[in-house]
């Protein structure tokens, strides 16, 4: 079963590698993007694509940094004994003692 599984995660990845590389052989013709002040860009389809793709992915991966540098960075919580000799976590500050399930 476990073989199978492979074998079918490798076959999805074929599959799309060969769908986007038909998809770049398919856009090869030239386009021209225009930016401010008359300045444009000749490049072929495919190209903008990918480095639009590739803008999203920078701008999306800046915006979570600080976020995850704070989770990295954040102490774990102090461990306190109790009477029975368990040793419990306390939770962090301002935030209930319940599980409401949302």
């Amino acid at each position: 079963m476990k073989h199978i599984l492979w074998l079918l995660k490798w076959v999805l990845k074929a599959a799309i590698f060969f769908t986007l590389f038909a998809f770049a052989l398919n856009n090869q013709q030239d386009i021209t993007v225009h930016f401010f002040f008359g300045n444009q860009w000749r490049a072929p389809q495919v190209l903008v694509v990918l480095s639009a793709f590739s803008v999203g992915v920078l701008v999306g991966v800046l915006g979570m940094l600080p976020r995850w540098i704070r989770q990295h960075t954040h102490k774990p919580q102090a461990e306190t004994p109790t009477q029975d000799g368990n040793i419990t976590t306390q939770p962090p500050v301002g935030t209930p003692s319940y599980a409401d399930g949302i």
